[in-house]
């Protein structure tokens, strides 16, 4: 459709799913593109049916505070502050809120103060740009 695939997410809570799907285009997102989007993908679940029970469709551009999924995501946002949670501890922490500072081979490099961290990309449960932040 013209549009690039930024990220899906499945969040469950309890009874409750959602089923969010970000994408991206060079000239912007606007609730038409997601609307199109949006109308496609319905097509296309409701006759391949993967998800059994009930959930709610989201279609939406990533935003300024956008999630990132891909390295090379991450990649594009050096130099950026971000949030990333782990999904395992990693020298004792979750979570670090600091600077992309570079990426190496499969790991993430996140200033935070004035430590270094290199995160392996699979080892990253959510990534997140902080829009502003200083």
């Amino acid at each position: 459709m013209g549009f690039e695939l930024w990220g899906i997410e499945y969040l469950r809570n309890g009874k409750f799913s959602t089923l969010r799907i970000y994408i991206d285009h060079e000239n912007g997102i606007d609730v038409d593109h997601c609307a199109e989007v949006s109308r496609q993908v319905s097509a296309v679940m409701d006759v391949e049916d993967p998800i059994t029970n009930n959930y709610t469709l989201e279609v939406s551009s990533p935003g300024m505070d956008r999630p990132l999924f891909k390295l090379e995501q991450y990649q594009h946002s050096i130099n950026e502050w971000v949030e990333i949670k782990l999904r395992h501890a990693f020298e004792g922490r979750k979570n670090f809120k600091g600077v992309i500072t570079g990426v190496e081979g499969d790991e993430v490099v996140v200033q935070v103060d004035n430590e270094e961290f290199l995160l392996p990309i699979e080892s990253i449960e959510r990534g997140r740009i902080i829009p502003n932040f200083s």
